[in-house]
């Protein structure tokens, strides 16, 4: 009777300048299973790797070169993709450089850890891009990358040049458990970004749990996060599950991350720290094994400058940054993503219209876009309930070529379009800046949010 073949020992190389931190990963591994090969040198890593095959690999960014800069790492990386670019690397930095870190996954490391490392998490890493790593060389996955543009991940419809960098870090870093920051103006798609984020990482099969922070308010944050058990206060008449709890083992979204409290703050970076938590009006602490992913249209650098946003917690949600271009910078991505509103919108309202009329194309073509994507997504719809032929008509789509052309007339206008003509040129003089907008027309970020979403903008 034949026995199932056991598959090899995973073979991991280290790579570092100091002999006892070398030792130290060498034994770590060994008793987990691994092969462990050390190298002291960054030539003496592309020896090994162009003579031996290898799992994964485990490189310091700094060597002899100097004791800071982490130049020599980030020049053996660029040589480890050059020699074999499905090969994962995961990179080990001190706190202090943390964004050399940053600029490692943006050159194509994996992962990274800092010094001095956790050990469970630093074997979690490894084991996941081992694993990875051997599905690929087996062509049992297509590369995350693959997949995102095939469409079979959550479908990014990202044909412009510009959205190419954002596509090459969802498929750099999406497999890793790295902490990453979304950023980019109101309605450009920072939420699919994030699930596809989701969707390409080992934590794919578990939930991922999406919270509008910036809709809650001090008086429910703590029990929307965290939960509450029963007589927390008034209302509380049951215990209820907070959503880093639903998100164990997967991934929680913060959505509009910049509007919270600085408590809400202090909160929350205990929470990404230690991975614990209690339940409002409960002295029993709790854990949740999650990775967040969070969103903002805000300059947080600007936030923490002001001391509204504090800058240890930055330091943990962007791990890496990825910022999601306006669309009016990614012309070539307005007709495909509004054929594709078309067809959703005409499933839903069952519908039949074949397209867009030359008139209507040019009208999409011609629009700046302040509110984005979500904007695009809303004239298609209400074209497709306004068309009266099979084609819809510049006119179905109630767009305003240029916003600044109806200023001379505001008094002609309805209430509303007033407002959201007003809205529209704030949001276009200060960049898609919500905290700004809102300041200049005299309203909270929790208001303008709402007529936000009131317009579809």
């Amino acid at each position: 009777m034949s026995s199932t073949p056991q598959p090899a020992r995973p073979r991991a190389l280290i790579a570092d300048d100091q002999r006892e931190v070398r030792e130290a990963l060498r034994l770590l591994l060994k008793a987990e299973g691994f092969e462990a090969v050390t190298a002291s040198s960054a030539a003496e890593v592309v020896q090994q790797v162009t003579t031996r095959e290898f799992d994964v690999v485990l490189i310091d960014l700094n060597y002899s070169r100097d004791t800071t800069s982490g130049r020599e790492g980030l020049d053996l990386l660029a040589r480890l993709r050059q020699i074999d670019d499905a090969l994962p690397v995961v990179v080990m930095t001190a706190w202090a450089s943390i964004d050399i870190a940053v600029a490692a996954m943006r050159q194509g490391a994996r992962d990274f850890v800092e010094k001095p490392w956790e050990n469970q998490r630093l074997l979690a890493i490894l084991r996941t891009q081992v694993e990875l790593s051997r599905a690929l060389r087996r062509g049992e996955l297509l590369s995350a990358e693959n997949e995102l543009l095939r469409g079979s991940r959550p479908r990014l419809i990202a044909e412009a040049p510009e959205m190419r960098p954002v596509l090459e870090l969802v498929a750099r870093v999406g497999p890793s458990q790295a902490n990453v920051l979304i950023t980019g103006e109101n309605g450009t798609g920072k939420g699919l970004v994030a699930r596809a984020l989701h969707a390409a990482s080992p934590r794919a099969a578990g939930a991922m749990v999406t919270v509008n922070t910036g809709g809650l308010s001090e008086a429910v944050f703590e029990s929307e996060l965290f939960g509450h058990v029963r007589g927390a206060f008034t209302d509380a008449k049951e215990d209820r599950v907070g959503r880093f709890e639903l998100a164990d083992g997967g991934t929680i979204f913060l959505d509009e991350i910049s509007n919270i409290t600085l408590h809400q703050q202090a909160r929350l970076l205990r929470v990404i720290e230690t991975g614990e938590f209690e339940r409002l009006g409960s002295s029993r602490t709790r854990s949740a094994d999650v990775r967040i992913l969070s969103a903002t249209n805000a300059d947080l650098g600007q936030e923490v400058a002001a001391g509204r946003f504090r800058q240890d917690l930055l330091f943990r949600l962007n791990t890496v940054e990825i910022t999601v271009p306006p669309l009016r910078t990614r012309r070539s991505d307005i007709m495909p993503l509004a054929e594709h509103f078309l067809a959703q919108h005409n499933q839903r309202y069952r519908k039949r219209l074949r397209g867009f009329s030359e008139g209507a194309a040019k009208a999409l073509l011609g629009y700046q876009w302040p509110g984005n994507v979500r904007e695009l997504d809303h004239a298609v719809e209400r074209g497709v309930l306004m068309a009266g032929g099979e084609r819809l008509r510049p006119e179905d789509l109630g767009l305003r070529p240029e916003t600044a052309a109806v200023s001379g007339r505001l008094e002609e206008l309805p209430l509303e379009e007033v407002e959201k003509v007003l809205i529209e040129k704030a949001l276009a003089r200060y960049g898609g800046s919500v905290s700004q907008a809102a300041h200049a027309l005299g309203l909270s970020r929790s208001a303008l949010y709402r007529r936000l979403e009131k317009h579809g903008i």
